[in-house]
């Protein structure tokens, strides 16, 4: 079982000093599993130890020093874990980047961050030399071939030192997650160790991690779900983490069923996914412990039809980069359908009129602000983003539109920029979005407010028809008029063959905003 209790004052140790004891304790247990198309890799707990020192030690001879930002873009694969372990082990500062970024935003990402180390995969190799010849901080390229399948076999001809001790101050920034950078260019949120270490703790007590838990991890690795929440989740619990290197459906309902997992984490896209591949028929994954479904609001029908297939009420949680988990459905009681459920432990949430600034009661809709020892310490060389984003008496401003209900559950409302004022009514896309939902002809959709010179703004509905499916436009309206009150349904209906979405499948609505605001002037 988890040691380290969390009662919501500050963590006694780090997530390091936590895994150091698991090396010790538990040196045999297998630490991460690797499924990819070359095969299984198995890495015990005193083998993750050896190869990350190992790392530190490769770290270390580049130069790298506390504080020196060490960026990786390469696949989910050992040695991205290695680096990233290694890094936050000698101080350094880790920066995860998606191996999708194309070269500008690459280039944006090295620069702002002014990162010395940069390790990529060797079959990006020309552009990237190209590229990072051109950036003043930056000292050396470390390329690794074939990670997927290469463990730590590159590394077997170094040193088993670990350089220098683990870091011990809480303050110290762990690692950097660029945020989306829906209104501006992406900023780098810092992460502490102590923000880390508090939000894993406060997870072991909401979600009752154990030694024995067997966690299938099938979300990108570069991302604060699927790196803290997941992988660190696992590791802090000295649990077993088994990471597959992309997500199929039909293997990973293969996977679910084969009664080994007690943990499963998910985005919604990801179990519609599984929901679909399962079709008719009926599987039973009561004996998993933990499902949980995150980054983007869960569908009601795919809430009911998971009990209805899968025997389980999957956990709605919440959370965003700058703090990783806030609010999450309980693990004993009442999952509430379109509920993210009440603050974890250690974490304050109220509900602010964004206005006045003043506290809303219950049942109404406000900004929803935190505070807590798991929110993060700034935005990297940005102080007046870092302003901007706290209040005067020290609580994230959120940009989430919530409500609280009275036993103390919240529900999402959408984003503060997604709010849609026509007419001078106030219209949150969520609303309108599960209403289309229950449309038989629609897959997906998203809500959008476009300018409107009487209104203000217009609804406007971006819809993806099921295969084979046609979508009468006004025959959509009327529908959603007779689910909604009339100033709520779309004034237009556009029709396109998919979303544009990140790489946990939400979807980016700055840039339908940019695509289909402009084609209705």
């Amino acid at each position: 079982m988890f040691s380290g209790a969390f009662t919501g004052g500050k963590a006694k140790e780090v997530f390091l000093d936590t895994l150091a004891q698991h090396y010790r304790d538990r040196p045999e247990k297998t630490a991460v599993e690797l499924i990819s198309d070359s095969g299984l890799l198995r890495v015990t707990y005193a083998q993750l130890e050896r190869h990350v020192n190992r790392t530190a030690d490769y770290l270390l001879s580049l130069g790298v020093k506390r504080g020196d930002r060490v960026a990786a873009q390469l696949p989910k694969s050992l040695p991205f874990i290695y680096f990233h372990l290694a890094a936050m082990q000698i101080g350094a500062i880790f920066l995860p980047l998606n191996p999708a970024y194309p070269e500008a935003e690459l280039r944006y990402f090295l620069a702002d961050s002014g990162a010395s180390v940069f390790i990529a995969d060797a079959k990006d190799a020309p552009l990237i030399n190209a590229l990072t010849d051109e950036l003043p901080d930056h000292r050396k390229t470390s390329f690794i071939y074939q990670p997927e399948r290469s463990g730590a076999d590159w590394l077997e001809d170094r040193s088993s030192s670990p350089g220098q001790p683990l870091p011990s101050d809480p303050n110290q920034t762990a690692m950097m997650l660029y945020t989306s950078g829906t209104t501006s260019r992406p900023k780098g949120a810092r992460i502490t160790h102590g923000n880390l270490t508090a939000n894993i703790a406060a997870l072991h007590q909401a979600w009752g991690w154990r030694d024995d838990d067997v966690l299938l991890h099938v979300l990108p690795i570069f991302h604060v779900h699927g790196l803290v929440v997941a992988l660190h989740g696992a590791l802090h619990a000295g649990a077993t983490a088994v990471l597959t290197t992309s997500f199929d459906a039909p293997s990973t309902l293969d996977l679910l069923t084969s009664g080994r997992f007690s943990v499963f984490m998910a985005v919604p896209t990801m179990h519609r996914r599984l929901y679909q591949v399962a079709g008719e028929k009926r599987y039973d994954l009561s004996n998993m412990r933990l499902l949980t479904s995150g980054s983007d609001r869960l569908p009601d029908d795919l809430f009911f039809g998971y009990q209805r297939t899968f025997n389980v009420t999957l956990l709605e949680r919440y959370g965003m980069t700058e703090t990783g988990m806030n609010l999450s459905n309980p693990l004993r009681g009442e999952r509430r359908v379109g509920a993210v459920g009440k603050p974890l432990p250690g974490v304050s949430a109220r509900i602010i009129d964004p206005g006045s600034g003043a506290a809303l009661p219950d049942d109404q809709v406000g900004e929803l602000q935190i505070k807590g020892d798991h929110v993060f310490a700034g935005y990297w060389r940005q102080p007046e983003k870092t302003a901007e984003a706290f209040t005067d008496d020290g609580w994230l401003r959120t940009g989430d539109l919530a409500l609280r209900e009275p036993d103390g559950y919240y529900t999402l409302k959408g984003r503060a920029k997604d709010l849609i004022i026509s007419g001078g009514l106030n219209i949150y896309p969520p609303e309108v979005e599960l209403a289309l939902m229950e449309h038989g002809a629609i897959a997906a959709c998203a809500v959008i407010g476009c300018p409107d010179q009487e209104w203000g703004e217009q609804v406007v509905a971006v819809v993806v028809p099921h295969p084979g499916e046609t979508i009468d436009s006004a025959e959509i309206i009327d529908y959603c008029r007779h689910q909604l009150a009339a100033y709520k349904a779309p004034r237009r209906v556009l029709v396109l063959d998919e979303l544009p979405s990140n790489a946990l499948g939400k979807v980016q609505k700055a840039k339908l905003r940019e695509r289909c605001c402009p084609c209705l002037r």
